[in-house]
């Protein structure tokens, strides 16, 4: 645990000096800033650690715009977000947010067989959309990783993610087996 935390602290403080060495001509080059963010949600739209990092790559852009804005205040914690968040204006959380939009979802080699759908999965339907590929305001979740999306479901129901009004009301509704069920039916697709 230790360790994990040397070493973000380090990664970190290297992004941190990176964007404040970025020269000066480059401090608009949404190319050049969006570079640092490949380090971890990858060159190809596929992170370095799908289990605990999620792809950014085609998703939505109010999402993407909403999760940068709450990194920088702090309404969403993170050791490593929340300090390269803090580093960007607005006018960069814009065009961080529509680049990695525009790009196209990671593909992955899809099941044979479509999963059954899991109790409690409907009123996820109304906001991520009947495909779960996200719409205003709500992220895509389908594809995401099963540990990825269940930790965020545990963080919600656990009120440790507070950054939606409505995720952790509807997280505590949910039992933890209906929660599990829903984040494997969610990484299938």
């Amino acid at each position: 645990m230790m360790h994990t935390r040397f070493f973000s602290a380090i990664f970190v403080l290297g992004i941190g000096l990176a964007l404040a060495a970025a020269p000066a001509h480059a401090a608009g080059d949404t190319e050049a800033k969006v570079q640092l963010c490949a380090a971890c949600h990858g060159q190809t739209g596929v992170s370095t650690d799908p289990k605990t990092i999620p792809p950014i790559w085609g998703q939505q852009q109010s999402y993407l715009m909403k999760q940068l804005r709450d990194f920088r205040s702090g309404e969403r914690a993170s050791a490593i977000m929340s300090p390269i968040a803090k580093g960007l204006d607005e006018g960069d959380l814009r065009k961080i947010a529509a680049y990695f939009a525009a790009k196209t979802w990671p593909a992955r080699q899809a099941s044979a067989k479509a999963p059954t759908p899991p109790k409690g999965i409907a009123q996820c339907q109304a906001c991520h959309q009947p495909n779960f590929e996200g719409g205003m305001p709500a992220p895509r979740l389908a594809g995401l990783s099963y540990e990825y999306l269940v930790a965020a479901m545990r963080a919600f129901a656990a009120e440790e993610r507070t950054n939606n009004l409505d995720m952790p009301k509807f997280m505590h509704a949910l039992t933890e087996r209906e929660r599990d069920a829903i984040a494997r039916y969610l990484a299938a697709l």
